[in-house]
């Protein structure tokens, strides 16, 4: 193949592939604000018969929809009144607009970035689902907590359909009650507020709990659930009947607030409480939930998902969603007159979620019925909590709180909470760490059996890709640089760094790796695109793809391009952040590792184009187009060490280092430039072959010529007094 014709018609291609992706991502790049999306609504889309849009306040975040001037209805977005998130952990942007009447006259599906969606769920079934919600009287919702309307589920998007119920619904109350809208107005507590009394500790049988209310019940047989899904009219669910008696117990479910000292020591036993305590942070607390009979209320979603579908807990507005990290199975009840439970598990509520224990709330069971070969129904059912007066003390005044402390108190928490959830990810994190510090420190050692350091290697970087990469979404990335330069001017805070403990910590190791080794740490082996790249080019080698070996001239002349984009870059991140985020587009790592390739078709193309390069140039992106990377390689100018050992002969005359570089990293004149070195060792497994490096076939030919003195010098380190000897002391 001509190298010169190919690599010219390489570039075109993967520069157009670029310019449309980038041009993809620019066309629907916004800032996530109600203004920026009514820009793309019309009026009567929100509101029959309106015209046009008011300002948005700047005070309650509404805008008025206008209709001959006058405001017939209030628009909002959802994620600017509540947090909940869905599976991809980012907030579902829903547009609405509310009526004088406090009913839902338009309502919109503006934005999301949910998984499930992203691979098979058409968002045309979404967008219909959400456009629905039209005509729901909040008043209703508010008198009822939410409970006045039924939900509507789609096979496979559970949890997406309830935070999109969720959002809208307590978005809708709370903007309701802002501006007075259908005689709403903003709650004002009753009473005295009331606090749990955490010094009674005192236990109670079975029964005594199930008497007085601290363990509350929800029971349903098979006739009840048969008939509950034959009234509501769909005639594919009521031929599918649960199988059994009508008096079988369809669910026998109890719930109990098991974080009050005297309930949970007598459901638990108090070595099982003090567990329990140990396990949940400051202004945490926990329910234990109890079943048995013909349906789980966890089911086995959450072994897939991580989340559990079946139950929400709700108390007033808010509603908290449980995950498998939140979850703890319980062996056995510690009352002797209670009666068996196939299901004991305790779920903590977070601390964030808002949650007041002295107040009324309620645990919400979702019922499922399949009415075809992947398509379900779903009924709901309530089990109401109030905690008795007898754990409850009276508050005679509320405690003022410097809301800035309290703010930054609740960031703490949420980071150390994040932390403690990722241990197991973060120690095998420190365990690569630490083997690859091993393998550096003592490299000459590492490298001395060429076969085994080639296959350790290649494990490493199957880890990294599989592990840092596919599995922990931990692939670094130049917006993480961009990000850092951004908080240093409007003022730095950790906390919105410590939020990704896998980020965090290989951030602090490549600043010390950076004053020993270079950038090529972490594109050498901590980089789950970089691993992937090689993985795939050993791959080639083996199957005989041709390798592509670029003239010297054009590779050292194709090495700045990636300075010039991260500088590119960072000039755009000091006029707009996001403008910047948008064009960092050109590193494939979204769509390679944390998308897995599931995106729009011109980001995969791309991404798949920069890898089939690779397969004939060895760590092409890396080599030439990786902004990352040259960010790295400024800073790394400043490492204290050089660990390479090289021979006088390296470069003039010897070359097998030189060609062999997976790189190129090697100048003819034997040089290696840091800058562009990715730390693999491949030079230092050279430096010790016995059949490709000519100054150690050089040593062996003279040990064995005088005698067994020599013969026990090392290979690969020649002895003082030789001619060729060169000091490869660390520097």
């Amino acid at each position: 193949m001509d190298l010169r014709r190919a690599i010219p018609s390489l570039a075109k291609t993967l520069a157009c592939l670029l310019v449309t992706t980038l041009f993809m991502v620019a066309s629907n790049a916004k800032a996530d604000s109600l203004a920026s999306f009514l820009a793309d609504l019309t009026p009567v889309e929100l509101a029959p018969g309106a015209e046009a849009f008011g300002p948005v306040s700047p005070d309650t975040k509404v805008a008025p929809v206008l209709k001959d001037g006058k405001p017939v209805a209030w628009a909002f977005l959802t994620s600017d009144f509540v947090g909940t998130t869905g599976y991809s952990g980012k907030p579902i942007h829903v547009v609405a607009a509310i009526d004088s009447d406090a009913v839902l006259t338009g309502v919109k599906l503006v934005k999301h970035s949910e998984p499930i969606i992203l691979i098979g769920i058409p968002n045309s079934k979404m967008i219909a689902l959400t456009e629905g919600y039209a005509g729901l009287d909040l008043k209703a919702e508010a008198a009822t907590g939410g409970e006045a309307h039924d939900l509507d589920i789609i096979s496979g998007a559970t949890v997406t359909i309830m935070v999109i119920d969720d959002s809208l619904v307590r978005a809708g109350i709370k903007v309701s009650r802002l501006l007075g809208l259908g005689g709403l107005s903003p709650q004002v507590a009753d009473g005295p507020r009331r606090e749990v009394d955490m010094a009674q500790d005192a236990t109670y049988d079975w029964s005594t709990l199930s008497g007085d209310g601290s363990v509350r019940r929800l029971t349903l047989d098979i006739g009840q659930i048969n008939t509950a899904f034959a009234a509501t009219g769909d005639a594919r669910a009521a031929k599918r009947p649960e199988p059994g008696e009508a008096d079988d117990t369809y669910i026998d479910m109890h719930m109990a607030l098991v974080s009050v000292p005297s309930i949970g020591r007598s459901l638990l036993g108090d070595a099982e409480y003090e567990n329990l305590t140990e396990w949940l942070e400051e202004g945490e607390q926990a329910i234990l939930v109890l079943g048995r009979g013909a349906y789980s209320f966890k089911g086995s979603g959450y072994v897939r998902g991580g989340i559990f579908d079946r139950i929400q807990l709700i108390q007033g507005d808010n509603s908290v969603r449980f995950f498998d990290k939140q979850q703890r199975r319980l062996g056995d009840l510690a009352t002797a007159d209670s009666p068996s439970f196939t299901e004991l598990d305790v779920f903590k509520i977070p601390a964030d979620a808002e949650f007041d224990p002295a107040e009324p709330f309620r645990l919400q069971l979702l019922a499922q019925r399949a009415v075809g070969a992947v398509e379900k129904t779903f009924l709901t059912f309530d089990l109401g909590y109030k905690l008795p007066q007898q754990y409850l003390l009276p508050v005679a005044a509320p405690v003022i709180v410097n809301s800035d402390t309290d703010e930054a108190a609740a960031k703490t928490a949420l980071w150390q909470r994040i932390w403690k959830d990722k241990t197991v990810e973060i120690g095998i994190l420190g365990v690569m760490l630490l083997v690859l510090t091993g393998v550096f420190f003592f490299q000459f050692q590492a490298t001395a059996n060429a076969r085994v350091f080639y296959w350790f290697r290649i494990g490493y970087l199957s880890f990294t890709l599989v592990f840092l990469g596919w599995y922990a979404n931990a692939q670094l990335s130049v917006v993480n640089l961009l990000a850092l330069a951004g908080s240093l001017r409007s003022g730095f805070t950790w906390d919105a760094f410590l939020m990704d403990p896998l980020v965090f910590i290989q951030w602090f190791a490549i600043a010390a790796a950076l004053l020993f080794w270079g950038r090529g740490a972490y594109c050498g082996w901590l980089c789950p695109f970089g691993a992937l790249q090689e993985l795939l080019n050993k791959a080639a080698r083996a199957l005989k793809v041709p390798q592509w070996t670029l003239p010297w001239g054009l590779h050292e002349r194709l090495w700045p391009l990636k300075y010039m984009i991260f500088l590119g870059l960072f000039g755009l991140s000091m006029v707009s952040m996001t403008l910047a985020e948008t064009y960092a587009e050109v590193e494939p790592f979204k769509t390679a590792i944390i998308l897995k390739f599931v995106r729009e078709w011109p980001f995969v193309i791309f991404a798949v184009s920069l890898l089939v390069a690779g397969l004939f140039i060895e760590r092409f992106y890396c080599r030439y187009l990786c902004p990352l990377g040259g960010a790295l390689a400024i800073p790394a100018r400043i490492r204290m060490f050089d660990w390479l050992r090289r021979y006088k002969e390296c470069g003039s005359p010897c070359q097998t280092c030189a060609n062999e570089c997976p790189v190129q990293a090697i100048h003819p004149t034997g040089e290696i430039n840091p800058n562009e070195c990715v730390d693999c060792l491949h030079c230092q497994v050279l430096y010790q072959s016995e059949s490709k490096c000519p100054v150690v076939i050089k040593q062996i030919k003279r040990r064995a010529k005088v005698g067994t003195t020599d013969m026990k010098m090392p290979i690969g380190q020649p002895p003082a007094n030789h001619p060729n000897a060169k000091k490869s002391t660390v520097s």
